[in-house]
């Protein structure tokens, strides 16, 4: 196991492109680490710099003890899960999972005893004869992860491992993951562009924007108390709503006119506000009319307009709703305020 520290780690491309803007953070010994973010965001050139796979433009990597800059990355002591689970389809599970120590000329007896082992950790003893060709999806993936797991690594990279997967699956393999990497006490950096995947397994979530962090902290953090709109808007599933609005007066005031909280700062913000901050009844003050009732089976999301401005509210299953106009309260130590022209928070 090892730490990780970045420091102003750049990458820019021959034609100018800049990829990844000066980066530093730190991760800790055992923890697992969840960059995120939209796609051409930087999170997978920033692992491949990581794994040695890409060229540091700038700045200073370490892990452990040593700086490995201008260290190849076979030996930089990582194992890197992909996406296309990169398995050798003409070899059978027990050769793909120990490949990498025959080449590293281990004894066939500790390979052995090492395929066993992750063979056992992930459930995969009885399909070591097999070719990859006949096994699932899941199944694959977890044959490269004991592919990584033998490795013995002080380090694990996971490029986005579950896109390839279907949504039952993906959710399995999520609790896989980090129940294995907890097992296991490595030190762990995954890509996702999943921001469930990112809230459900990270210790702590670096989001990426454009080639540089946007927020890091945990995912409670994250969640609500995001550093921007970018983060209140990618993080959460629904989304946080952003409501344009003026502060006057110690009130916030939406460009209809309804007070949605209060604060002593004055001139135009962005509010925001989680959906399942909010409440509905016939005894609430706030206006609110329902467009679109969402069947989620243990909750609804209603879909409408407050102001006019497009508004999402999570309520309980038995909740009774229907379409059209209702009333509503905001939990007021829920609000975030956003600077309206920058979008950072306040």
């Amino acid at each position: 196991m090892a730490q990780v520290s970045l420091n102003n780690i750049r990458k820019v491309y021959p034609n100018g492109y800049e990829a990844v803007e000066p980066i530093s953070f730190d991760i800790a010994d055992g923890e697992f680490v969840v960059l995120v973010g939209p796609s051409g965001c930087g999170k997978s050139t920033l692992l491949r710099m990581v794994a040695g796979l890409e060229d540091i433009s700038e700045g200073a990597l370490s892990i452990g003890d040593r700086n490995v800059n201008h260290v190849d990355p076979a030996d930089r002591d990582i194992a890197m899960v992909f996406q296309n689970y990169a398995l050798y389809p003409h070899m059978t599970v027990r050769k793909n999972i120990g490949y990498g120590l025959k080449n590293r000329k281990i004894a066939a007896a500790e390979i052995e005893a090492k395929v066993q082992t992750a063979a056992k950790m992930l459930n995969l003893t009885e399909f070591l004869d097999r070719k990859p060709s006949q096994l699932s999806g899941g199944q694959r993936q977890r044959v490269a992860m004991g592919r990584a797991v033998v490795r013995d690594p002080a380090l694990f990279l996971f490029d986005e491992p579950l896109s390839n997967l279907d949504a039952k699956l993906r959710h399995k393999m999520r609790i896989e993951i980090k129940a294995l990497q907890r097992r296991l006490g490595v030190t762990s950096i995954y890509v996702t562009h999943d921001q469930v995947e990112a809230m459900t397994m990270a210790d702590r979530i670096i989001v990426l924007n454009q080639g540089r962090i946007e927020q890091i902290g945990t995912p409670a953090e994250i969640y609500h108390r995001p550093a921007s709109t970018f983060v209140a808007s990618f993080m959460g599933a629904p989304p946080m709503n952003l409501i344009h609005a003026q502060c006057r007066d110690d009130r916030v005031v939406t460009n209809g006119g309804t007070v949605v909280a209060t604060s002593p700062i004055s001139g135009p913000v962005t509010v925001g506000i989680r959906p399942e901050d909010v409440e509905i009844g016939e005894s609430c003050v706030i206006p609110f009319t329902v467009d679109i009732v969402e069947e989620l089976g243990a909750h609804r999301l209603l879909h409408g307009q407050l102001d006019g401005q497009d508004f999402t509210i999570h309520v309980a299953k038995d909740v009774a709703v229907s379409t059209g106009p209702t009333r509503m309260t905001i939990n007021q130590d829920a609000v975030v305020l956003f600077n309206a022209e920058t979008g950072l928070a306040l």
